[in-house]
């Protein structure tokens, strides 16, 4: 089976309006600077069987086209503070590679369907210290369609996830976030009200 990339994604969502101005994040411990914003025009569609049991699983599967890392991938369940996502290059055509199928067979063999599309008009920012990246901030417009329910939604968000620079104990991870929490609350942001942009896509 091919060998998929492995990361272990860390991170936190905000909820924001439309107009908000982007948080200021010269109080935030060990950055000392931002890069200027990088767009990426991102397309993914995400997979599940007929009666949900990737999501049950706390799973997700998708294709996604634009960025960095596009290609397959698959979000495993959460383990602690983290969620641990394997990728895989997009190869040919829509059709599911190989090794993916054989990955998603942990849980389960059905047949996968589409289930969302999630287009995604992404403005990246990277947080940087001493020792090279923090943390990766992203400003996210989202438009999802449910493909299954027919239902289509807008919405504006905001993510910060830690880069391989970021604090590796779990005090100085908390000091972290919160000065985040703090910046993001004073520039007109708020604690996210579902857990990802497929629930929310969904209508969870």
């Amino acid at each position: 089976m091919t060998e998929p990339s492995r990361t272990v994604e860390v991170e936190r969502k905000y909820d924001v309006d439309i107009e908000t101005p982007l948080p200021r994040w010269d109080a935030i411990p060990g950055v000392d600077a931002v890069t200027a914003g990088e767009g990426r025009a991102l397309d993914a569609r995400y997979f599940d069987t007929a009666d949900g049991a990737l999501a049950r699983a706390g799973v997700a599967l998708r294709r996604r086209t634009g960025g960095p890392d596009a290609g397959w991938h698959v979000k495993g369940p959460r383990q602690g503070d983290g969620r641990l996502e394997l990728g895989w290059p997009l190869g040919d055509g829509d059709d599911l590679p190989p090794a993916v199928a054989e990955t998603v067979a942990t849980w389960t063999t059905a047949p996968l369907t589409p289930l969302a599309r999630i287009e995604n008009d992404r403005t990246a920012y990277l947080l940087t210290g001493p020792d090279g990246v923090v943390a990766e901030f992203v400003d996210d417009r989202v438009r999802a369609t449910d493909l299954r329910g027919g239902v289509q939604r807008e919405w504006r968000e905001w993510e910060m996830e830690l880069g391989p620079a970021a604090p590796d104990d779990e005090l100085r991870r908390t000091v972290f976030f919160d000065s985040v929490e703090h910046a993001v609350l004073a520039a007109g942001g708020r604690e996210s009200a579902s857990g990802s942009k497929l629930a929310r896509a969904l209508g969870f």
